[in-house]
C-alpha cells in the first residue's frame, strides 16, 4: 500500500472513464482511501454498476453521471453540478480516451477526429472545467493519462500518439500556468497493462501479446493495480511538491535495448 488509508479523506474526486479498466481501479482505490465522494463520468452509465457496488461495500459516496467529454458545455455543466452537490472539486483523473490499431495510410478522417476529440480535446475540456472549480476552491490536483508512444511513436496508432503527445504538452503547460493557483497537473504514461478494452483493440491474440511482452525488459505487462497506484500517488498530497511530471510505468519498455535488441 503506497498511501495512508485516509490519503483522500474529505476530498471530492472526479474520474472520467471511471467505470471500466484503469478508471474503475482508480475509482475503487479513491473510495478505499477515504474520498468524500467519487464522481464517475462516462458515456455509458451502464458501466458504473461495479463502482456503485464498491461504494456500497465500503460505505463511500459514488455519483454516477453520463458524460461525453467531447462536448465542452456539457462537461462544464456536469463538473459544476457535481461540485455543487458535494462541496467542491479537489481531484480530477482525466482518463477518458479512445484507441484502436489502424495503418496511417488507411486511417479515415472520421476515425482520426474521433480519437483526437476524445483523447486530446476531451482531456483539455475536462482539465479546464476542473481547473476553474479548483481555482475557486483554493487548489487541487489533476492527473492526465498518457502513453510512452507519445514520444517514441508506434506504427498503427498515429491518431492516439498525436493525441497523447498533445496531452503531455498540455499537462506541462497547465502545470506551469496553474501552479500559482495551487493546482498541480501531472501525467502517468503506462505501457501495456491488462484490460479488456486494450486486449480487444491493441493485442487481440495471444501471439501478438507474447511478442509485445518479449520486447519489455521486465518481460510482462503491468498490472492495472500498479498503474492505479501511480495515478493515486500523483493525485495525493504525498506528491504535493510534484507538478508537470510524467511518471512512466512500463517495465522499461520505452528504453533503448542495446545492440543486442
Amino acid at each position: 500500500m503506497l498511501l495512508r488509508d485516509d490519503a483522500f479523506d474529505g476530498k471530492v474526486c472526479l474520474v472520467t472513464g471511471g467505470g471500466t479498466g484503469l478508471g474503475l481501479e482508480v475509482s475503487k482505490r479513491l473510495l478505499r482511501h477515504g474520498a468524500k465522494a467519487v464522481v464517475v463520468a462516462s458515456r455509458s452509465v451502464e458501466h458504473h454498476e461495479e463502482i456503485l457496488a464498491a461504494g456500497k461495500e465500503v460505505g463511500g459516496v459514488v455519483d454516477s453521471v453520463p458524460l461525453d467529454v467531447r462536448e465542452p458545455d456539457r462537461v462544464d455543466e456536469t463538473f459544476r453540478a457535481a461540485a455543487e452537490r458535494h462541496g467542491g472539486l479537489d481531484v480530477l483523473i482525466a482518463n477518458a480516451a479512445g484507441n484502436f490499431v489502424a495503418p496511417s495510410m488507411r486511417l479515415k478522417p472520421k476515425a482520426w477526429r474521433a480519437v483526437i476529440d476524445i483523447a486530446l480535446s476531451g482531456a483539455f475540456y475536462t482539465c479546464q472545467s476542473a481547473g476553474r472549480l479548483m481555482k475557486e476552491g483554493g487548489g487541487g490536483s489533476i492527473v492526465t493519462i498518457g502513453t510512452t508512444y507519445a514520444w517514441t511513436g508506434m506504427p498503427g496508432v498515429v491518431h492516439s500518439a498525436a493525441a497523447k503527445a498533445g496531452v503531455l504538452a498540455m499537462t506541462r503547460t497547465l502545470a506551469v500556468e496553474w501552479a500559482p493557483m495551487n493546482i498541480r497537473v501531472n501525467n502517468v504514461a503506462p505501457g501495456p497493462f491488462h484490460s479488456d478494452g486494450a486486449q480487444k483493440n491493441l493485442w487481440p491474440d495471444d501471439e501478438f501479446r507474447r511478442r509485445i511482452e518479449a520486447a519489455i525488459p521486465l518481460r510482462r505487462f503491468a498490472r492495472v493495480e500498479e498503474v492505479a497506484d501511480a495515478v493515486l500517488y500523483l493525485a495525493s498530497d504525498a506528491a504535493g511538491y510534484v507538478t508537470g511530471e510524467c511518471l512512466v510505468i512500463d517495465g522499461g519498455g520505452w528504453l533503448g535495448k542495446g545492440l543486442g535488441g
